[in-house]
C-alpha cells in the first residue's frame, strides 16, 4: 500500500505538530472506506419491512387473532404455536409499543393488497400540470385556431395553460396588440377555462394564466369513462358484423326453399 512518507511541521498558530494536507486527505479517504465495509458487515441497510415469525426477537408479544380480535400478552413461543396451527404468519405491526403489538395474517397476501392499494392510490392520484402556449402578435388566423384548439385540450385534461405572447423589435412599442389577443382568447375558451393570473408585462413577454374549470380528477374520470366506452364499441362491432353475415348467409337457403 502507498506510504505518504512527511516529517510532521509545527504548526506555528497553536504551537503543535500537524499533519501534512496530503496525509490527512490519504486518512480521511481510508477512514470513509472503513466506514463503508464496517456497514456492510453491520447487515446493510436497514428493512422497511416488518418483522415476521422467527425475525421477532422478544420475551413476549400483545397478540392480536386473524379476526381482529384482542387474544393478550402471551409468550412469542405460545404465539408462534397460535401462527402454525392456524397455517399463518405472526406479523410485527406495532414494533415501539411494549410489549410489540403483533398479528396473525397471511403475510404474503397482506403484501400483494398493499401493493395493490398503493397502485390505485397512485393510479388515482391528481398532478397539477402548468401547460405553456407561445403566440405572436400578429399571428395568423389558422395558426390562432391551431393554438387555440391545444389550448381547449389542455383545459379539457384539467391542466393550467400559460399563455405567453412575444414581442420582437417594435412589438414592443405596442403591448396592447398582445393584451388584447389575451382577452381574444380567454372569451373563446370561458367554457373551459377561467383567467387565474391577469396579462402581465414580463420584459419582452406578456403572461396570462388559464386555469380549468374542472378539477384534474374529474377530467381524468370522464378519460377513463371515454376510454371504456370507446374499447366498448370497438368489441360490439365485430358481433354486429357476424350476426349481418350469418343473415345474409341464410337468405339464398330460403330463396332455393
Amino acid at each position: 500500500m502507498f506510504r505518504y512518507h512527511q516529517e510532521p511541521r509545527l504548526c506555528p498558530v497553536r504551537g503543535i505538530f500537524s499533519l501534512p494536507a496530503r496525509l490527512v486527505s490519504l486518512n480521511r479517504r481510508y477512514a470513509s472506506v472503513r466506514q463503508a465495509v464496517a456497514w456492510c458487515y453491520r447487515g446493510g441497510s436497514i428493512s422497511a419491512e416488518p418483522r415476521i415469525n422467527d425475525r421477532i426477537r422478544v420475551p413476549e408479544v400483545r397478540l392480536v387473532g386473524p379476526s381482529g380480535e384482542q387474544v393478550g400478552i402471551v409468550p412469542l413461543a405460545k404465539a408462534l404455536e397460535l401462527a402454525q396451527e392456524y397455517d399463518l404468519d405472526l406479523v410485527e405491526v406495532a414494533a415501539n409499543a411494549r410489549p410489540p403489538v403483533c398479528k396473525l395474517m397471511d403475510y404474503g397476501k397482506f403484501k400483494y393488497e398493499s401493493a395493490m392499494k398503493a397502485r390505485e392510490a397512485r393510479k388515482n392520484q391528481a398532478h397539477t400540470v402548468i401547460k405553456e402556449m407561445k403566440l405572436r402578435p400578429k399571428i395568423d388566423p389558422h395558426d390562432y385556431d391551431t393554438k387555440k384548439g391545444h389550448v381547449v385540450r389542455f383545459l379539457k385534461q384539467g391542466d393550467k395553460v400559460k399563455i405567453t405572447i412575444m414581442f420582437r423589435g417594435r412589438e414592443q412599442s405596442r403591448p396592447e396588440l398582445g393584451y388584447r389577443l389575451l382577452q381574444r382568447l380567454a372569451e373563446d375558451v370561458q367554457d373551459l377555462g377561467f383567467i387565474e393570473s391577469n396579462p402581465k408585462q414580463d420584459g419582452r413577454n406578456m403572461i396570462m394564466v388559464l386555469g380549468p374549470h374542472k378539477k384534474k380528477t374529474e377530467a381524468m374520470a370522464e378519460a377513463r369513462e371515454a376510454q371504456a366506452a370507446r374499447k366498448a364499441e370497438r368489441q360490439g362491432q365485430p358481433a354486429q358484423a357476424e350476426a349481418e353475415a350469418d343473415v345474409v348467409a341464410d337468405e339464398p337457403a330460403e330463396a332455393e326453399a
